[in-house]
Parts: structure tokens; sequence; C-alpha cells
């Protein structure tokens, strides 16, 4: 997501929550701006405010951290038709790894002329297309690239044309990467994650539309892969090949850039808007965002310590006095979610954790993002340190701390404070 944006979105939906708490709450939001937007007008600011009343992602806004010399999105409309970059001249190869045979019965080959084609897959989508959402987000990356609702048809469906007969353990899938070996980028799942659900997980997807509006060629179209609860180098862009294979192992290009390709999005916050100074006794406020990964997530909390208290407290900072944040409710205005298709910006039924009106079925919806904000006890002049933790449903503490660097974002964040 753009982070200009991202931040205003964030500035709105805690502004509201600062002004319900009545005096205190104007206290605090009028002794620094919530973020540092002290250039713009207020005019301007209330503006853009108002044409930003989404919960979702503009596909345009998404962040794009896309690969390739050139990016395939940035080739000209004749190139991508040329190598099947259209809706019209789409084709996916679904066949059987040559280094590591599975055996099929009718494997989808180009040459055989049964390859997977656009019209073919809207075929599958008549009866089985699904709709979830969720927030983008990179493994290397604290930020989102966006959040939005992905449409598209189980994985699943399309395997089971191959009439797969033995030694299938795992997929291996890639893009269209300007036909140059040494920008490959490819990822995996073993056929158990693809073949059925974990509990409360919709399904690994061949997706074709994002927010109600058909793949754009930045975000991946006309088709890429989205597996729901995986960091975004699992959802490859621009899906051209499947390799059916009886490989034990994760052969991930991430795999072999140190990364760790199995773990999946992890439950987490961060701050947005936090202080550096404040004066003696004042209520401090402080905001943020979350991610609600796998694991869900039930509260976020922080700790303003001393700078020196924090070896008294557990290795990771398990007996701390921990505060309780409080996570922002979903939009009061879902008609205005952000959603791009021609249902007058109402979701569509169907849509994977919502009901028939629209409403979530739970708050926070796992795998997407949220919006948190605190106002903090005034503390005595000295010099401290902000950290935030989340709790997930089951009651643990995460981020969980990894000894492991590549494995999506598991620090709690610390940030200075003084108080004078």
């Amino acid at each position: 997501m753009n982070r200009k944006r991202f931040l205003i979105e964030h500035f709105r939906q805690t502004r509201r929550y600062f002004i319900g708490l009545g005096a205190a709450g104007f206290a605090a939001l009028n002794s620094r701006p919530l973020l540092a937007m002290e250039e713009r007008g207020e005019e301007q600011l209330q503006a853009e405010l108002r044409n930003l009343d989404a919960w979702l992602t503009a596909q345009d806004k998404f962040q794009d951290v896309s690969r390739g010399n050139p990016k395939p999105h940035s080739l000209t409309e004749e190139k991508r038709n040329e190598v099947g970059l259209t809706r019209e001249t789409w084709k996916l190869e679904v066949v059987s790894d040559p280094e590591h045979p599975s055996r099929l019965r009718s494997p989808l080959t180009a040459a055989g002329g049964t390859a997977l084609d656009f019209a073919a897959l809207m075929e599958i989508a008549r009866s089985s297309a699904v709709r979830f959402p969720k927030v983008m987000t990179c493994l290397n990356i604290g930020c989102p690239l966006g959040n939005g609702i992905w449409e598209g048809v189980p994985l699943r469906d399309v395997i089971w044309k191959t009439q797969p007969v033995k030694d299938l353990r795992r997929v291996f899938y890639d893009g269209y990467h300007n036909d140059d070996p040494d920008q490959l980028f490819r990822s995996s799942l073993p056929i158990g994650r693809v073949l059925e659900d974990p509990i409360g997980l919709p399904p690994v997807i061949l997706c074709y539309k994002l927010n109600g509006q058909w793949l754009s060629p930045q975000r991946g179209g006309p088709v890429r892969m989205v597996v729901p609860e995986a960091y975004g180098f699992k959802s490859i862009k621009w899906l051209s090949h499947l390799f059916l294979s009886n490989i034990a192992h994760a052969n991930d290009t991430y795999a072999e850039q140190n990364n760790d390709v199995d773990s999946p999005m992890k439950t987490f916050c961060a701050t947005l808007s936090t202080p550096e100074k404040v004066p003696a006794g004042q209520s401090i406020p402080i905001t943020g965002w979350a991610q609600a990964g796998i694991s869900g997530l039930a509260k976020v909390q922080v700790w303003i310590a001393n700078k020196d208290a924090a070896a008294d407290q557990g290795q990771h900072f398990e007996n701390a006095p921990w505060r309780d944040a409080e996570i922002l409710p979903y939009p009061d205005q879902w008609q205005r979610l952000g959603w791009e298709g021609d249902l007058d910006h109402k979701l569509p039924k169907n849509v994977f954790g919502f009901d028939g009106s629209g409403t979530p079925k739970s708050w926070p919806l796992r795998l997407t993002q949220v919006h948190w904000a605190t106002l903090h006890p005034g503390l005595p002049a000295g010099e401290y340190v902000l950290r935030c933790r989340t709790i997930d449903e089951q009651g643990a503490a995460q981020p969980m701390p990894r000894p492991f660097r590549k494995s999506g974002h598991a620090a709690i964040e610390e940030k200075r404070l003084v108080v004078n």
C-alpha cells in the first residue's frame, strides 16, 4: 500500500478514537499531531480523509515489489499478448516435474493443446469461485503492501484435471520471467495444503480478480497464485507453469536465498505514531497497526518502562506489566469498503469471513490488518523505552522470537521516549 495513504487512513481511524475519549483525548490529540503531517494544511488533510474512507486498497495503490528486468507488467500490450500475459492469450501448463516425476494421466500441455486457457478457468469459476480478504505482506518488509479481497478458483480443481495417479508430494510453480533462467522466481507448496484447507482458512487459489476487478498487470494479472496464510513470495505473479512433483522438500527461490519459506504469516503489531518527547504527567497518545496472522489476534499491548528496566522482566519481557490497547472496530460504513466492483461499493455475497449482510463474522479478521490506539497515563520525567506486542487467539504472546532473521516480522518493536 502507498505508505502516505496508509498513514492518512490510519490518522482518520485513530482520530475518531481519541475524540471519543473526551477531554483527555482532546488534550493528547492537540499536544502533538498524531502523524508527521505538520506541513499539511488542515483543509487539505480533511479533503484527503474524506476520500479515504476505505478498508480495501485499490489495485493501483498497492505497494509494488515486482521482480524482473524489465518488470513483466511494464511490457507493451503487444509484447504481453505475445508472451501470454493477457486474458486472451494466457495459458497454464500443468505437468509432471521432469526431475522428480509424478505420474499423471492427463497433463495439461501447450504442445498437446490441453493447456488451461482463461476461458476454461472461467468455466471452473462458474461453480467454484471463492473470495477472501487478505493483507499482502512481504517476508522481509515490516509494513503492508495492501489489503484486498482476492477471487479465484481453488488450485486443487485444476490439479485434479491432470488425473494424478502416483508420487505426488509437492506442487511448485513459477511465472513469466522474460524467458531468462537467471530471473526465474519459484515457490512451492506441499500437496496436502492444496487438497485440504486447515481449519478456518480458505483454499489456495488461481486468482484472477482483486476487489471485484480483473487483476491488473501490476498485480500479477491475468492470473496469479494467492496462498491465504502465506507471505507474498508464495503468491507468484503472472502464473504460467505448475509442476507436480515427488520432491520431498521446498524448492522455492527464497529457500535458496536463506529465507524461511514454511512459516505462515505471523501475528504482530507496530506503532505508527509515538511522541518522542512529552511533558511529565501528560497522557501519551500511541497508535499503530497490527497484522492478524494465522494464529489470529486477540489483543494489542504496550509497555513503557525506564530504559534500564528490561533486564528484570524475563528473556522476552513476559513478566512485564503490559497494558491493553484498543483494537479499533471495523469500518462503520461497509458500503464504502473500497470495493471496486460494480456493486455500488458493497461486498458481493459469499466472501469468506463475512455474513450475508456484509458484516464480518469476527473481528479482527484473520489474515488481514487492523488499527489500534491507546492513551497511556502520564509518566514522571525520565528516559523510557516504549514496546508493543500482540496476543493471539490462543493466548500466546506474539511475535514469538525466532532465531532466524528471514522469517517474517518477528521482533518486539522498541521506541525511545523522553519525558521532561
